[in-house]
This record gives C-alpha cells, sequence and structure tokens, in this order.
C-alpha cells in the first residue's frame, strides 16, 4: 500500500505530464495540420484513400521530377516537419497526421548535375498537391538516400479519381523519356559509396576530335566511320531495306595505340547521340547502361577495357566469365530497330574471342589498332609537336630510332623535349628532341616505355651525344668520346 508521500510524488510528477502535453498540443497549433491541408485538396480523409506508388532509378530524379511536372495543370509544394518523416511511407504518415504528429514544413531539396557545369535543385521530400483536369492528386516524392537503405526515387500517390493514379504512373515513363535531361549527353555511370548500386551520373565534356587528330593506317579509320557513323547517317535508308541499326564493333590492339582516342574521335563525330561510358569494373552496370540507350536513342555505349571482364569467374553458380556473357546479352536483346551502336575496346583479344564466337552477331566488326608505321609516327610527331620547327632529316632520324612504339610513346617523347628545352631556358630545337629520344629509349626507362605500350625492337641505338646536353647517367650507356648504346628487349606480350 503507498504511504502518503507516494501518492503526492506520482501527483506532481503526472501533472507535470499534463502540462508538457498540453504545452506539446499548444506548440504544434501553431503549425498547418498536414492531414488537413491534404483533406482540403482532395476533398476526403486522406487516410482512406488507397496509396498506389512507384519507383525509380536513382539517377533519373530530375527526369521524374520533370516528368511529375509536366503531368499537372497546376501544382503546389509542401513540405513536412516532424522528426524521422523519412522512414516512414505514406500510409504510415498519414496515420501519424491523424494525432498532428506531422505538419506542414519546408520542401527538401538536393542538387544534381545535369550538364557540366549546370545543377538542378531536386525535391528529396516532398508532397505536390497537383490538378490533372478534374483529378486531384497528393504524391510523396523523396530522392534516393543510399545510407539509410533507400535506393530508388519513390512516387507514393494519392487521388479519389477513380483510375487516376495508374493513369498517372503509366504516363510517367514516355514522360521521362520526353524530358530526359541526360539526352545527347555524355554520361558515365557510378556507384554508390554505401553498399550495391547506381550512383548519380558523372557527365563529361564531349570531346572536339577533328579527323586529322587521329593517326591510323589507310582505311582503318574509314572502315570504324562507315560502321558506326555511316549506319546513323543512312539510318532511314536500312531500315527501308529491312535492315537493322544495331551495331557493334571491337577495337583491340596493344596499349598506346590510340583505341580510347579513336572512341573519342567518333563522339565528336556523332553530337546528337547519347553516350554511355563504362570502363572496367562500371561494366556490372551494362543492364541499366542498355535501358538508357533504349530510351534516349540514338545511343553509343562504349564498353573500354573488356578484356577486365572477360576474367570474371561466378564461383556461386559455377559459371564462367558471367558478366562478359551479361553484355553480349543485353547487346542481342535491343530491337531490331534499335539505334544503338556499341564500340568495345580491348589490349586482350584473345580473352574475348572465346566468349564473342559463342555470341556470334553481337559484334559486327573487329578492326586492329596496330602500333603506328614509319608515316603514322612521323605524322603523329608532327600532331603532338605543332610549334616543333623540325627538318625533314630529324623527322625521318627519329621516326626510324623510334620503330615499335606507340602513339602514346610518340606523345610523351614530344612532352618531354618541350620539357627539356624549359628547362634549358630555351625554345625546343632538334637538340631537344634527340636528347629526348635517347632518354626515352635508354635502358633506366625501359619500364616507361612499357607503360606507354613500346613494343618490339631487340635493341635500340642512343646515337652520339648531343653536345651540351649530357645524356642520362645510367646502366649499359658510355658518354665521352665513344659511341654508346643500350641493349634492351621490350615485348608486347598478351
Amino acid at each position: 500500500m503507498p504511504d502518503e508521500h507516494e501518492i503526492d510524488e506520482f501527483a506532481r510528477l503526472f501533472t507535470g505530464f499534463l502540462e508538457r502535453m498540453q504545452n506539446h498540443r499548444g506548440q504544434a497549433g501553431t503549425r498547418a495540420s498536414l492531414r488537413d491541408r491534404l483533406m482540403e485538396h482532395l476533398g476526403a480523409e486522406p487516410e482512406q484513400i488507397p496509396v498506389v506508388s512507384s519507383s525509380f532509378a536513382p539517377y533519373d530524379l530530375p527526369n521524374v521530377q520533370l516528368a511529375i511536372e509536366a503531368w499537372f495543370d497546376s501544382f503546389e509544394l509542401v513540405g513536412l516537419a516532424g522528426s524521422n518523416r523519412g522512414h516512414y511511407s505514406l500510409g504510415e504518415v498519414l496515420e501519424q497526421a491523424v494525432y498532428d504528429r506531422f505538419g506542414i514544413g519546408a520542401v527538401d531539396y538536393v542538387r544534381v548535375p545535369i550538364d557540366i557545369d549546370e545543377e538542378m535543385d531536386c525535391v528529396a521530400f516532398g508532397f505536390y498537391l497537383g490538378v490533372q483536369g478534374d483529378d486531384r492528386y497528393v504524391a510523396l516524392f523523396r530522392a534516393p538516400n543510399p545510407q539509410y537503405g533507400r535506393s530508388t526515387v519513390d512516387l507514393e500517390v494519392l487521388t479519389v479519381g477513380e483510375g487516376a493514379g495508374d493513369r498517372f504512373l503509366n504516363a510517367l515513363p514516355e514522360l521521362i523519356r520526353t524530358h530526359n535531361v541526360f539526352r545527347g549527353k555524355v554520361v558515365s555511370f557510378e556507384g554508390t559509396e554505401f553498399g550495391q548500386g547506381v550512383g548519380p551520373f558523372r557527365l563529361h565534356p564531349r570531346p572536339g576530335i577533328t579527323r586529322d587528330d587521329v593517326v591510323m593506317p589507310d582505311g582503318v579509320l574509314e572502315r570504324v566511320e562507315r560502321e558506326v557513323v555511316g549506319i546513323a547517317d543512312h539510318r532511314e535508308t536500312l531500315l527501308a531495306a529491312g535492315q537493322h541499326l544495331r551495331r557493334g564493333v571491337l577495337l583491340y590492339g596493344p596499349p598506346g595505340t590510340g583505341k580510347t582516342h579513336t572512341v573519342r574521335y567518333l563522339l565528336s563525330r556523332l553530337p546528337s547521340f547519347t553516350v554511355v561510358l563504362l570502363a572496367g569494373t562500371s561494366i556490372h552496370f551494362i543492364a541499366q547502361a542498355c535501358a538508357l540507350a533504349r530510351m534516349l536513342q540514338p545511343a553509343l555505349v562504349v564498353l573500354e577495357d573488356c578484356d577486365l571482364v572477360a576474367e570474371a569467374r561466378d564461383y556461386s553458380r559455377g559459371m564462367e566469365n558471367p558478366l562478359l556473357f551479361q553484355v553480349l546479352n543485353e547487346m542481342d536483346g535491343l530491337a531490331q530497330d534499335a539505334d544503338v551502336a556499341f564500340l568495345l575496346t580491348t589490349n586482350r583479344a584473345d580473352l574475348l574471342e572465346p566468349a564473342l564466337a559463342q555470341r556470334p552477331g553481337r559484334v559486327d566488326m573487329a578492326v586492329e589498332v596496330p602500333l603506328p608505321d614509319t608515316d603514322g609516327r612521323a605524322r603523329l610527331l608532327r600532331l603532338y609537336g605543332p610549334a616543333l620547327d623540325l627538318s625533314a632529316e630529324i623527322v625521318d632520324e627519329v621516326v626510324e630510332r623510334t620503330e615499335g612504339t606507340t602513339a602514346s610513346f610518340m606523345k610523351e617523347l614530344v612532352r618531354r623535349t618541350v620539357l627539356l628545352a624549359a628547362q634549358a631556358g630555351a625554345a625546343p630545337d632538334a637538340e631537344h628532341l634527340r636528347a629526348a629520344v635517347e632518354e626515352l629509349l635508354s635502358s633506366r626507362d625501359a619500364l616507361t616505355r612499357r607503360l606507354l605500350g613500346a613494343s618490339a625492337s631487340d635493341s635500340y641505338d642512343a646515337g652520339p651525344p648531343v653536345p651540351g646536353i649530357a645524356p642520362a647517367a645510367h646502366p649499359g650507356i658510355y658518354t665521352g668520346d665513344q659511341a654508346y648504346t643500350s641493349s634492351i628487349h621490350i615485348a608486347y606480350d598478351d
């Protein structure tokens, strides 16, 4: 039996509790009621209306928002005030709103890049109170929040009109396609730091590379252009003749020969194409990339370094190369009239060939991008060093001594020439070029040559010393009045 002191203490605590509840209710009363606002807009009790919902890819946040706003004839955006609101579904929010737990507050926004140096303020959490024709809608719109396990764009809808919610959701895919901010852009998929799933796009400037900037043997670039650009230029003729537009081109060859540079040139030639770039492990986003390409065609899907996924293994199911097979299956799954080009690059065609042979028809053309020949190296030297005043004799000398090297090697050769001249406080000339050749062909730079993709000469003659420029000291190089050579072997080993 409680004594009198305990009863008094209970009464004191209970009175304080009632006072705090009264104060809380008074504070809540200063905030507009969410339930009242929604009921005013809909003309019905919101908690009694069924909720219809849909989810969208996280990168589509700006596109879904634009589609929603295009659907409504007019709308008002309101936010929600209250703790932990992001953890509740719309039905749960409405249930809590009956007890005035939530009220009208500010709309949450997140800034999303939609182009180079351009961002869009997107709704992260907010209610659209919209009107379309005779129908009134309440749509709760939420951005992804991977940190808290929300990996999609979520839309939950209330409406009293019969079938109005379904009409709204069914109209959104076409509206998303029509108002898509990524059409004609160059994008790459990014992963999320909070686990599996696609993160926001990274947008890239479209290269401005001309045909004169691409050095290949005669006929090689023309073949690639015909397959990728030519089909785009003659799509109507091909379709009228019953021919498909979907195509796949594989560029293969040693590292540093210009495969990526060729890709960048093709991006320049197709300014109206939406381009999706996938490289290395990001190729596991191939399904999302194909879905985007299908929606925003004409499109180009670039799969760089496909050999990296050719070695993938799925131990859980006992299947080899599952990711590469998924790439090929996605390519085959596009409709015949889909104006989508796939451009694959690899340094290891031997790894891809078995898979491609098992899935014929995915790749229509395989084009080798070889080491530059004599004429190619001369053109590269002039392309990368337009400011160098080089005589025909020095060009011929350098071209002869750099046999078996790559476009990347020639680019580094010119850069190092300019650097040597800058260190000497002089304008770059033939002597600085010779010094750069000696340095890059020395045994000390053997690994550098490998990294630049240089290939295949058993030995390089470093030539006579250059007056006024001391050759680098390293094993195998002799200075003074003697001739000096470096005996090395650089092999492109598949």
